[in-house]
């Protein structure tokens, strides 16, 4: 256990060391290579590239460089990424053989690697990351720390103001003034809903027990949702924190965090972050020396769905089935083993140690009247620049899409983006400029969600977009309501039937009166809201549904049975790329002349299209 003085004595340490991660125009002959350890980087062969560094440098006996793993950069499509530093050079899709030239040319020579430089959304090639567009409109709050600092070590969290919050805390404010200041920030639930979080900690503390409990939900399910994950995999000590403090402002003195087995990364680097803490003093008993003692466990999900629903996640790691409670009494009554306990996501626990160090002022200033600071999103689908982006709330979906994004690649055009996941609805194009806040989300029929925001071009059928959710909606329901047990398969059966070209206009009518109904009776907010991807759908793309059932005809092509794929003689080079690949032999034509496709043959796998180089191979409605 460490003192509060000898604490600070590292922070000055740590910080003379690595403080060039900071000040990034210092004029210094030592390096940082710093390399993302995210779960994306890592599967891309992270790992062997700062091997391979370490390798060269002790060969070459070069001891001014320092080579440190990270968590995420936030660009994921250019991924594996390696940024040196004070110059901040940002080299994008790096590989392990790529070290070597890195290590003679930039850091003995001086001579930066044009070739590995990161392209910006113009094509041309850019040296630093903040000149990159991707995070020009970025503001990193929640983030500030992934991608600067190892996360599997605590002395350099420390440096860059880890534990001061929690320090603060413990000497000069009481609980009220604690709880009091997380209200006045205006922070919101990052979970989905977006309860106010001050309110929701005023709560847990006015009820009496003898126990109660903090808990972070991790179990982040949505599809192509990442943020949580990568906040725990690059700065795991800043939720620690967090939960400390909201322990001492509601009076608990043991926490939970709830995730999911699937994130491994993650797991490993928050038991890491664990007994450092311990080891410091930071968790345990008498905490900096205070009378304060609070303690965190890690509990293990399974991977369904419905336990991201908070009175499911209690039953879990009570150790029963997953299975939502009929609310009221809601977990700031009656919680974990029957006990107040107050229950935040990651997301929402990674802005409290900035709001106390800088001010509910400073948080408030940040983002719209009703939605304060900022978003972390999960960027993926359709747009070039797939990644982590965390704005400002309020900043609007265009900017989010074509400013960050990048666009939409292939020269195709924006037709949808998804928010919200299964939970959540589709915005249309005519809605681009909608600011990203609860209120405006919601106004439109969609919702923020935890953060999921999957982009779609105008390929994409959104008929089949909403038979996709389903599917996930029906097989993650936890059966214990009638509502998503029967009704979300009814509404499958509907959606499979369209698709398949044997719906009727009756069905449809079923259809929307099932999806009301569902979000009026189901049990729980993910019952409530899985009927979301249909009824938006519906709302902005009824044409599409009324084409599937009146004409026959899925216009984007992804309803096989709905969909035949010919080739335009007119574009079609001869080049056979697609008769080489077709693995049914449907491709006929000699070499230099148009090809055809034999509709008997034809499977409808979409292999041809995806390798003809010159887009001669269309989709249609039969």
């Amino acid at each position: 256990m460490k003192t509060i003085q000898e604490i600070e004595e590292i922070r000055k340490k740590t910080y003379q060391k690595i403080a060039l991660r900071k000040n990034t125009k210092e004029d210094t002959r030592e390096k940082h290579i710093l390399i993302c350890h995210g779960t994306g980087c890592t599967s891309s062969k992270s790992p062997e590239i700062l091997s391979q560094f370490q390798k060269i440098l002790k060969e070459k006996n070069i001891e001014h460089v320092k080579v440190i793993m990270t968590g995420c950069f936030g660009l994921c499509a250019k991924g594996p990424i390696v940024i040196i530093r004070p110059e901040d050079v940002f080299y994008a899709m790096v590989k392990p053989e790529d070290c070597l030239e890195i290590i003679e040319s930039h850091i003995e020579k001086g001579e930066i690697v044009e070739r590995l430089l990161c392209k910006d959304i113009d094509g041309s090639k850019v040296k630093t990351l903040d000149d990159l567009t991707f995070y020009k409109k970025q503001e990193r709050i929640v983030l500030k720390n992934c991608g600067t600092i190892n996360p599997e070590n605590i002395d350099e969290y420390l440096a860059f103001d880890g534990y001061r919050a929690l320090e603060k805390v413990l000497t000069s404010m009481s609980p009220e003034e604690v709880i009091q200041e997380i209200t006045e920030s205006g922070l919101r639930g990052r979970g989905g809903a977006g309860f106010p979080t001050g309110k929701k900690w005023a709560l847990t503390k006015q009820e009496e027990a003898d126990q109660k409990y903090v808990v972070c939900n991790a179990d982040e399910g949505d599809p192509g949702a990442f943020m949580d994950r990568s906040i725990l995999e690059g700065d795991p000590h800043t939720v620690l924190e967090a939960m400390t403090i909201a322990g001492y402002a509601i009076g608990a003195t043991k926490g939970y965090i709830y995730v999911r087995a699937e994130y491994p990364i993650a797991v490993q680097r928050l038991k890491i972050a664990i007994e450092q803490a311990r080891e410091y003093g930071l968790l345990g008993e008498h905490l900096l020396g205070t009378d304060y003692s609070f303690d965190i466990e890690i509990r293990l999900g399974a991977g369904a769905f419905v336990c991201g629903e908070e009175t499911a996640l209690l039953e879990s790691i009570e150790g029963r089935r997953g299975q939502p409670r009929v609310k009221p009494p809601f977990p700031a009554q009656k919680g974990l083993w029957e006990k107040p306990t107050l229950i935040n996501n990651v997301e929402t626990y990674a802005n409290v140690c900035q709001i106390i160090l800088k001010g509910a002022k400073w948080f408030s200033s940040i983002g719209t009247e009703n939605s304060k600071g900022t978003k972390v999103f999960a960027l993926g689908g359709n747009v070039q620049n797939i990644g982590l982006v965390e704005v400002p709330m309020g900043t609007t979906l265009r900017e989010i899409v074509y400013d960050i994004g990048g666009g939409i690649p292939n020269g195709r055009q924006f037709k949808a983006a998804q928010t919200g996941g299964p939970s959540g609805g589709c915005i249309p194009r005519e809605h681009l400029d909608t600011p990203i806040d609860y209120e405006s989300l919601k106004e439109i029929g969609s919702m923020m969600g935890s953060g999921g925001l999957i982009v779609m071009d105008d390929t994409k059928c959104m008929v089949n977009l909403a038979k996709f959710y389903l599917e996930f909606t029906v097989d993650e329901s936890c059966g214990k309501c009638t509502p998503c047990r029967i009704g979300t398969k009814r509404m499958l059966e509907i959606l499979e039937k369209i698709c398949e070209g044997n719906a009727s206009l009756v069905d449809l009518d079923k259809l929307e009166a099932l999806a009301i109904n569902i979000e009026k009776t189901a049990i729980c907010g993910l019952g409530q809201t899985a009927p979301n991807p249909v009824l938006s759908t519906l709302k902005y793309f009824r044409d599409e549904y009324l084409a599937h059932i009146k004409y026959k005809q899925c216009t984007a092509g992804e309803c096989k049975a709905l969909t035949s794929i010919r080739i335009n003689p007119e574009e079609c080079r001869g080049c056979g790329l697609c008769k080489k690949n077709c693995p049914v032999g449907a491709i006929h034509g000699e070499p230099g002349t148009p090809h055809h496709i034999e509709k008997e043959k034809c499977i409808k796998c979409g292999t041809c299209i995806a390798k003809c180089p010159f887009h001669a191979i269309v989709t249609k409605g039969e």
